[in-house]
């Protein structure tokens, strides 16, 4: 059974700060589409998370698409996202911090305190920090999308919202599978590109990279 997130490490934060933010990407190891990252905003009170928050990997997509409009309503959510361009053309490691920054800009605008909070980031790298104004609490933690459930919540949305998005591109670029591959390095998504050529979404400075494998994060 995939393990269950839990409030544990939240807890703890709200003792010193009132709101955490759990945040996530999605699409990183994509050969198509944008990197989107996950925010999530929860306060002390926010109660139990939805029944069947999982880490998004290992939920199914119907799962998935019926469980994040309850993550929806458990927080406040936002999902930014930057570009195929943006990525050929900045580095991977700058387009999540352009992602992730837009993320908590909508959160703000959604009017969500951010210079309070304390932003919990799935991972061991502070890819977020470079992309800010001004300084924020970040704390990070290797896994955080399966035992947090604040970035469980925030990877969940934000890989519905990203599927959602490479699922209707697939009707404007056809042929390449990504209803079923989401942009990822599939073997038919790789046929398809050696068939066909490359989309405008696709990351062309990803095509001939080494180790590009279908993994999906």
């Amino acid at each position: 059974m995939p393990a269950l997130p839990t409030l544990e490490v939240e807890r703890t934060l709200w003792t010193e700060t009132p709101l955490v933010i759990g945040m996530d990407e999605v699409g990183r190891g994509a050969l198509a589409g944008p990197v989107s990252v996950g925010a999530l905003a929860l306060q002390a009170d926010c109660g139990d998370w939805p029944e069947h928050l999982r880490d998004s990997k290992t939920m199914t997509e119907p799962r998935r698409t019926a469980t994040a409009p309850l993550v929806r309503t458990w927080g406040v959510s936002a999902v930014g996202h930057a570009t195929n361009d943006e990525i050929d053309e900045l580095g991977i490691q700058v387009a999540l911090g352009l992602a992730g920054r837009r993320a908590l800009v909508a959160l703000h605008e959604a009017g969500v305190d951010v210079p309070a909070a304390a932003i919990l980031l799935d991972g061991i790298h502070d890819w977020l920090a470079p992309a800010l104004r001004r300084p924020v609490r970040t704390i990070l933690r290797a896994k955080a999308d399966r035992d947090c459930a604040s970035v469980s919540g925030a990877a969940l949305v934000a890989k519905v919202e990203r599927d959602g998005r490479m699922i209707e591109w697939d009707d404007v670029h056809p042929g390449y599978g990504w209803v079923s591959n989401k942009g990822y390095g599939s073997a038919a998504h790789m046929a398809a590109i050696a068939e066909l050529g490359p989309s405008a979404l696709h990351r062309r400075s990803w095509l001939h990279a080494p180790g590009a494998a279908p993994v999906e994060d």
